[in-house]
């Protein structure tokens, strides 16, 4: 199969209207090509003029490991272009920035989440080319999350750079159908272009979005495989809790623990409480010691998740119902443990950051809630995922 950098590269159709513009690429370590030449090198040499590069949060090098690690402005190297932050000073292209080039070229490797940032940052440009007379295009790529959706809406009011609009958290697009949402959920007027991929089948096995014959490079330094791209719907949410992600670890984003839990309890809570929640997957106690991060130096107690081998079923595996067991698993067994993080999450100050991940306190609630039963959790998120499906079909692609 083609990425859609693949296409724009092999098919001079594509590239003509491109021939008197100045382009700017948005892009991160991910952003390569069938060969992993990066997208930069092979645009410059197809004879493409490269007037600026942007880059997300982490960085255009992916360099920052952690939330909240803003990157500098800086001048390209080797080609001497300006090369802008949009997870620093800033997180929507400035006016300066948006006078440097005629078309932005989005080249973003996305995990299928609406937490990841790279979602908000998408929306951004486009509400900034809509201002500016700009054009974006977007160099699609594969979800590797595939076409499942699962969670909360995000409600009004609860908008942030981890929550770009009224999605669930898996939301089964890839960023160039996410950009026609976008365009049409909030009456946007930009002259926007998808160079689609050619032979995606995010229902074929085994990658299930992911096609198989393609390498992964992190999108972002904690994202080390596809494992944690069908995880993180789910495990993102410990980014708003006491309990370990795994960072500072070489599996960040795969699993969950802490020095004061006993893993083994935990999951035969889990699999008392909503067995048919765990389908899909396989869980597995283990013991880690992070080098970074929460919990650091200390010998923890976890559980991994395992999406993928012969326990895996793509259509089955709901990730986001499987940490919300965790939660409960936890609640249950430890009624009193201090589970969610208060700290400035995202830029958000005065909400906490599991609400602010789940776009409200609708999980945090139901979780604290000691006569809340799965069903419940099941009658409050079913009826958004099944809206959702609806609203997403006029934009699927693929």
């Amino acid at each position: 199969m083609l990425f859609g950098i693949d296409r724009l590269l092999a098919e001079p159709d594509l590239r003509a209207p491109l021939a008197d513009k100045r382009v700017a690429l948005l892009a991160h370590p991910a952003s390569v090509t069938a060969d992993l030449t990066h997208s930069l090198d092979a645009l410059v040499a197809a004879g493409v003029t490269i007037s600026a590069v942007f880059g997300p949060q982490h960085g255009v090098r992916g360099d920052l490991q952690d939330n909240m690690m803003e990157s500098p402005d800086f001048t390209d190297p080797q080609y001497g272009m300006p090369v802008f932050s949009l997870y620093g000073e800033v997180r929507r292209p400035t006016d300066a920035s948006m006078d440097t080039f005629d078309v932005m070229l989005v080249d973003l490797q996305d995990v299928g989440c609406r937490i990841y940032t790279f979602v908000t940052t998408l929306l951004y440009v486009l509400e900034a080319a809509a201002r500016h007379g700009k054009a974006v295009w977007v160099l699609d790529r594969p979800n590797p999350a595939g076409r499942p959706v699962e969670g909360l809406t995000l409600l009004p009011g609860w908008e942030s750079f981890v929550g770009a609009g009224p999605m669930p958290m898996r939301h089964g697009m890839t960023l160039g159908e996410l950009g026609h949402w976008f365009i049409a959920h909030y009456g946007l007027e930009v002259d926007y272009r998808v160079i689609a991929m050619a032979g995606w089948a995010p229902e074929a096995a085994p990658g299930f979005g992911w096609p198989s014959e393609r390498p992964w490079i992190n999108p972002s330094p904690n994202a080390a495989n596809v494992n944690m791209a069908r995880a993180y719907a789910g495990t993102v949410m410990l980014e708003g809790t006491m309990l370990s992600e795994g960072r500072g670890t070489t599996r960040p984003l795969e699993l969950f623990g802490a020095p004061d839990i006993d893993a083994r309890a935990v999951i035969a809570e889990m699999r008392k409480l909503a067995p048919e929640w765990l389908a899909g997957c396989s869980l597995r106690d283990m013991w880690f010691q992070p080098t970074f991060h929460k919990h650091v130096g200390q010998l923890c107690a976890g559980v991994f998740f395992h999406a993928e081998g012969p326990g895996y079923d793509h259509a089955a595996f709901r990730p986001w119902r499987v940490q919300a067991l965790g939660f409960k698993a936890i609640r249950a067994l430890y009624p009193d443990y201090a589970l969610w993080r208060d700290f400035p999450y995202e830029y958000v100050f005065d909400k906490l950051a599991i609400d602010v991940i789940n776009g409200g306190p609708g999980l945090r609630a139901w979780v604290d809630d000691a006569g809340a039963a799965p069903g419940d959790l099941d009658a409050m998120t079913l009826p958004d995922e099944t809206a959702w499906i609806a609203t997403r079909q006029p934009h699927l692609l693929y």
